[in-house]
């Protein structure tokens, strides 16, 4: 397996404009749970990236790279379509909250595999700045959202907001895994 650095670049700008779109959703989303569940949350992380780091030997390498990269991705794009279907619940809260946890165990590993597949310093710099322009311009996209909801369609309810903005989110997901895959080839 070889890495397409063009569509990878351009998938970490739209992989960052999502996460910059999506920063907000997760306030409202996770009302319905306990402080302390975050707690509980943080100490499995915790654990799940111990776990990981004693599998590096094995884990970096360009093929297992994409497949976690793919995890990842397609674990987002659940946690979207759990919140279509389960709407706002402690249940859909909950099993959001653990899905993004599972990407964060695999988060470290990724910047690693990266660093590694990529090997060359002026790739990774695109890669990064790439990531920094896609995050602001998220940012900025969904400022803009949220006034125009507020503003013009005079949308003031956060949970319609949200709920409106996930059908933005679940298109941008589909392109940015659609992306992944072109930017690896066997």
């Amino acid at each position: 397996m070889k890495l397409n650095i063009n569509p990878f670049i351009f998938y970490k700008l739209f992989n960052s404009c999502f996460t910059g779109l999506s920063i907000g959703i997760l306030f409202t989303i996770y009302e319905p749970i306990k402080p302390s569940i975050f707690s509980i949350g943080g100490i499995f992380l915790a654990l799940g990236l111990l776990i990981i780091a004693n599998y590096y030997e094995k884990l970096l390498n360009i093929s297992k790279f994409f497949y976690i990269s793919i995890f990842v991705e397609l674990f987002m794009l659940l946690s979207l379509i759990l919140f279509f279907l389960l709407k706002y619940s402690i249940v859909s809260a909950l099993l959001i909250y653990v899905i993004y946890q599972i990407t964060f165990i695999f988060g470290g590993y990724l910047v690693r595999a990266e660093t590694l597949v990529v090997k060359e310093k002026k790739l990774l710099s695109r890669i990064d700045i790439n990531k920094q322009v896609g995050y602001l311009i998220g940012l900025c996209l969904s400022l803009i959202f949220y006034k125009t909801m507020d503003l013009f369609f005079e949308i003031t309810d956060k949970k319609v907001q949200i709920t409106i903005l996930h059908y933005l989110l679940l298109t941008l997901q589909i392109f940015v895994i659609y992306l992944l895959i072109k930017s690896f080839k066997k």
